[in-house]
């Protein structure tokens, strides 16, 4: 066990994996249930919440059982799914049938499910778990956090971008982002524009793709890829960026599941631009908080991107009501609330 900033993290130890399909999970799920009893008998909790992903929620279906409390489950994205866009698995497989099956098993087990978005809630009643079973726990931001900011200037100074209009993204750079999109969108619009910066911050599994489609499209001078920053300096970041871009790919995984970051540029009165799925329609509404473009679609991106950057005043309406609606919807105060019905219900209370 250790403590940080006043919580206590019980820790339920390493596990050595092996080749045996199937078996290393089985270790974990039972070494994590019989930690969980351990701590149980120290804490005397009145419920469990488990969290996604499944082999969690399993391991407290367990250890359920003896301690006689009601589960809670809480997923945030399909394991699943996450699982083909990394190329672990593919849809078609034994294995990914397998982990949705079970998903749906511990759904049905569990006395409430939240869930991050109304994607995934309607996925899982058509998988027929009942829908006032499942409530909707919504991404959310600390409005203490992220609020409107005058342009950093050390960071202005430290990129060498004063003067230019930056187009950004900032999050992990997985497959199904479409960063390479935005690279080549922001390509085309290089041929019209010596004004434009490409800001990308962060990084993952696309970062090295991504630095060599940057150099055969000759932008080493004009995209900048300063890595990961520290928690405390990304609102100075945001404060760089003239136009969020969220180009994310059309799949099951991003159709469903509703990104954060988008809230966070909003947030900091930011205008945005993103791709016309399911898990971006649920946060940003058209022509109001954002654009929505034709997702996979370079030249649709760029055309998108061009009109916002023209229009200054369509930006300033899309900050402005982009940061009202998140500020009323989206706070951790509002997002949060909803526990208290989930272990309410768990419990039998309502």
């Amino acid at each position: 066990m250790e403590e940080i900033g006043g919580f206590r993290f019980y820790r339920s130890g390493s596990l050595r994996s092996g080749s045996v399909p199937l078996l290393s999970e089985f270790q974990l799920i039972r070494l994590l249930a019989m930690r969980i009893e351990d701590v149980a008998r120290i804490e005397k909790p009145a419920l469990l919440h488990a969290h996604s992903p499944v082999l969690n929620v399993l391991a407290a279906l367990w250890a359920a059982r003896s301690l006689d409390i009601p589960v809670v489950y809480e997923i945030r994205a399909f394991w699943e799914d996450a699982a083909v866009d990394h190329g672990t698995y593919s849809a078609n497989s034994w294995k990914y049938k397998m982990v949705r099956s079970v998903e749906t098993w511990a759904c049905r087990k569990a006395g409430q499910v939240g869930v991050l978005c109304e994607g995934i809630k309607n996925d899982l009643i058509q998988r027929g778990i009942p829908a006032e079973k499942l409530s909707v726990v919504y991404n959310g931001i600390n409005p203490q956090d992220f609020c409107a900011l005058d342009t950093d200037v050390e960071f202005e100074k430290k990129f060498g971008i004063t003067g230019k209009k930056v187009l950004g993204f900032v999050g992990s750079f997985y497959r199904y982002e479409g960063l390479d999109l935005l690279v080549k969108a922001f390509a085309a619009l290089c041929e019209t524009r010596d004004d434009l910066v490409l800001l990308l911050v962060g990084g993952g599994e696309m970062e090295a793709e991504l630095k060599d489609l940057i150099e055969k499209s000759s932008l080493q001078d004009k995209v900048i890829m300063p890595g990961r920053v520290p928690h405390e300096d990304v609102p100075r970041i945001y404060s760089l960026i003239d136009i969020l871009v969220y180009p994310r790919y059309s799949m099951r995984l991003t159709e469903l599941v509703t990104p954060l970051k988008p809230l966070e540029a909003m947030a900091m009165s930011k205008p945005l631009v993103a791709s016309d799925i399911g898990g971006h329609r649920e946060l940003i509404q058209n022509e109001s908080t954002g654009l929505l473009f034709k997702p996979g679609d370079v030249s649709a991106l760029a055309d998108t991107l061009q009109r916002l950057l023209d229009d200054g005043e369509l930006r300033a309406k899309l900050g402005r009501q982009g940061n009202e609606w998140v500020r009323q919807n989206h706070t951790w105060s509002k997002t949060t609330a909803i526990y208290s019905t989930i272990y309410e219900r768990a419990l039998g209370k309502s």
